[in-house]
């Protein structure tokens, strides 16, 4: 399974002598800003992290992300959420821009803005990368230099300051996002139920241990959980996906499913487990069904 790489390793493998004089206390949380072209591996491996991310980009890579890969380049802003595991791979020699990390109790108080719950920021379902001008790139070097400049200063308002500024950094990748993202999609009851049926499926990924399986693995089971009648939940997610309850449900766990055998060294078994299999022969069956491949064969590419 993938590993979680911590705050603290972090510092420890690129700022040893001076890690534990960066964590800000408990209370406020933690919050640092870099420039890309002092720390860019070459080839970050898979795995998640314990804490949030924001990269401002000038370079071309490639972005595993869960099952799917993202071009990068030449200029892009990326989100980088806790929940989900992903690894890096520069392509250009160029790599300039910045990055800032953060924990969750110092993003806290943005969680409370409605134009921001439904941001790459905080939603993993959402694409986490957006492609920019040279232009855009250029307005947020700012936000990220005064960030840069708040963290140094001796400012008592300076990590308000610096939320401010993450502030204006979600606003503009709002206007880059596409419109079918919007809050304002949320406008009656089936739209509503389909949401939180989409999030609690969401919620249970990515699987990060093959010695527990799928709790909610079935549509009887979301709708249990929703405490509303299987058919109701089923109208809802048609009407507003296309799909249904249960082609959703089986498209999630075979999306995670080659994600667990490319980026794993877990047994076909194990992997069959923890997603809710009794029988390896039963995830064979489903996989080649929804993938068009063995799940062999999708580890052997």
């Amino acid at each position: 399974m993938p590993e979680v790489s911590t705050l603290q390793q972090f510092y420890q493998e690129f700022f040893p002598a001076q890690g534990k004089e960066r964590i800000i206390s408990p209370e406020l949380g933690h919050f640092n800003v870099f420039e890309r072209g002092v720390i860019c591996k070459q080839l970050a491996p898979f795995t998640r992290r314990d804490y949030f991310k924001i990269s401002l980009i000038d370079g071309t890579a490639n972005l595993h992300h869960i099952d799917k890969t993202y071009e990068i380049g030449p200029y892009a802003l990326a989100f980088y959420n806790p929940t989900v595991p992903y690894s890096w791979e520069t392509i250009s020699e160029r790599q300039r821009g910045y990055f800032c990390l953060f924990n969750n109790a110092f993003v806290a108080p943005l969680r409370n803005y409605k134009n921001f719950k439904k941001s790459a920021l905080f939603d993993a379902s959402i694409q986490p990368v957006y492609p920019i001008t040279e232009e855009q790139f250029n307005e947020l070097s700012f936000l990220f230099k005064k960030m840069q400049t708040e963290v140094d200063s001796d400012y008592e308002g300076r990590y308000d300051a610096i939320r401010h500024c993450l502030h204006l950094i979600l606003h503009e990748a709002n206007k880059i996002q596409p419109a079918s993202y919007s809050t304002d999609k949320y406008i009656n009851a089936s739209s509503r139920l389909s949401a939180s049926f989409i999030e609690m499926l969401e919620r249970q990924f990515p699987v990060d241990s093959t010695e527990h399986e799928l709790r909610l693995k079935t549509p009887h089971d979301f709708a249990d959980r929703l405490s509303v009648h299987v058919n109701h939940l089923n109208r809802a997610v048609k009407e507003v996906t296309g799909k249904s309850t249960s082609e959703m449900i089986a498209a999630r766990v075979a999306a995670e499913a080659k994600a667990l055998l490319k980026h794993t060294d877990n047994s076909v078994a194990e992997i069959a487990y923890s997603l809710g299999f009794e029988h390896a022969s039963n995830f064979n069956t489903f996989f080649k069904k929804h993938t068009g491949s063995t799940p062999k064969v999708a580890r052997s590419r």
